[in-house]
């Protein structure tokens, strides 16, 4: 993001502030956002200067915060109040914007427990920031959960109960065959006769937590396969081979696409030879009309009019190397007005990064499925942040991590 740039020189024994910069002269991106986060957690509150190089922080100048700054290898600078004034007052010259966080928010990961490590980067970007969390899944949902939490996380879980469309590839390998009497035994235990039922109660629990006020990010499939769910509610779009019974006849005309988060008019693939969930998905990278992972751009918002979006894409750089996912971006056609998009891919046609205010809350979605592993087989290895800590894909999942500390106005319309 373009910013001006101050230098300040004082002495330590003046400082009262603690800067973190977010340009490139910062040795771990990624980590600063831990600091920022446990620095919240203790009660201070914080300043995130919007399209200030990178979207750099100030905090109350603490001892402790900077020795934990030192040994995590985050770069930091001290400057004095007078100096801080100067710099606030700067930010309003040009675009940008000094935005208050207030309170580190409550954390959790939709996930199942048997999910392998390197299955979802979110995971990843928290643990290696070392921001604390939480998991949970359909039972926890359903037992009314979520409200203990202000941010929640959706692993690619399919919320369709297609078992993420490999059933019939994979109908009898032994992993599947495990896979689905799981579900199934838990869809029975929780009171329901099918895994899809089971599935759609969750992402109706979701979508009430997001009106009443939660931020909600997902990631690769989820926002596709939970906003075809929600859709589908009245309808069976399943073969009889996943769930029992026959597909609706009328199902296409049954969809109710002003239930769904982000996307409409969209077609549902109900074959089970096809991998792909429907034609929202621009990359189809299951299909034989799979199509490069373009890299994605970084649109410039207003940081003093439009500070949601503003601080949503914070980072270094505004050009995202393009990375594949179940759900890589998603065709602009297929997302609903309103629909904030925060990057669009270099192709025109999609866009990997949006956001919407939905209800009293707000959704993030982000196409992909790891930024830093651009294709990801199953059972690769965890990707090592350790390599990329300066990981500008990595940086707008961690910028959304910080969201809910600030809960900046909504521009009126």
């Amino acid at each position: 993001m373009r910013s001006a740039t101050f230098i300040f020189l004082i002495s330590p024994l003046l400082s009262s502030w603690l800067f973190i910069p977010m340009d490139s002269s910062q040795d771990n991106h990624l980590k600063a956002y831990g600091i920022v986060y446990t620095a919240l957690s203790g009660g201070t509150e914080c300043e995130w200067l919007l399209n200030y190089r990178g979207g750099s922080f100030i905090i109350p100048f603490s001892e402790n915060i900077k020795n934990l700054a030192i040994r995590r290898g985050v770069s930091t600078g001290e400057i004095g109040e007078e100096n801080k004034n100067s710099l606030i007052a700067s930010l309003q010259a040009g675009n940008m914007h000094n935005l208050r966080l207030e309170k580190a928010p409550r954390i959790a990961i939709y996930t199942p427990e048997e999910k392998n490590p390197w299955a979802d980067a979110v995971t990843i970007a928290l643990t290696y920031a070392q921001i604390p969390y939480d998991t949970l899944w359909d039972k926890e949902v359903l037992a009314g959960k979520l409200g203990s939490y202000d941010w929640l996380h959706l692993h690619h879980e399919d919320f369709t109960g297609q078992y993420s469309k490999f059933f019939y590839s994979y109908a009898a390998t032994e992993w599947m065959l495990k896979k689905k009497a799981l579900y199934e035994k838990l869809a029975h235990e929780a009171g329901f006769d099918k895994v899809s039922r089971h599935k759609l109660a969750s992402a109706h629990a979701i979508r009430e937590f997001t009106l009443a006020g939660g931020f909600l990010f997902a990631m690769c499939c989820a926002p596709e396969t939970i906003d075809i769910a929600l859709a589908a509610a009245d309808t069976d779009i399943l073969e009889a081979q996943i769930d029992g019974d026959g597909i609706d006849p009328a199902w296409q005309s049954k969809l109710d696409f002003s239930r769904t988060f982000a996307f409409y008019n969209f077609h549902v693939e109900t074959g089970l030879l096809k991998n792909n969930y429907s034609d929202i998905d621009y990359n189809q990278v299951n299909t034989p009309l799979r199509r490069e992972a373009d890299d994605f751009e970084l649109f410039e918002f207003s940081a003093k009019i439009d500070p949601i979006p503003c601080l949503l894409i914070q980072n270094h750089i505004n050009l995202i190397k393009g990375f594949f996912g179940q759900s890589t971006s998603f065709r602009i056609d297929k997302i609903k007005d309103g629909v904030i998009l925060l990057g669009r891919n270099l192709n025109g046609l999609s866009a990997q990064y949006l956001y919407g205010s939905f209800g009293k809350g707000s959704f993030t979605f982000l196409g992909g499925h790891d930024p830093e592993d651009r294709n990801h087989f199953i059972g690769d290895k965890e990707t090592n942040l350790e390599l990329y800590r300066n990981s500008p894909g990595y940086r707008l999942i961690l910028n959304n991590i910080l969201f809910p500390s600030a809960r900046p106005k909504e521009k009126k319309t």
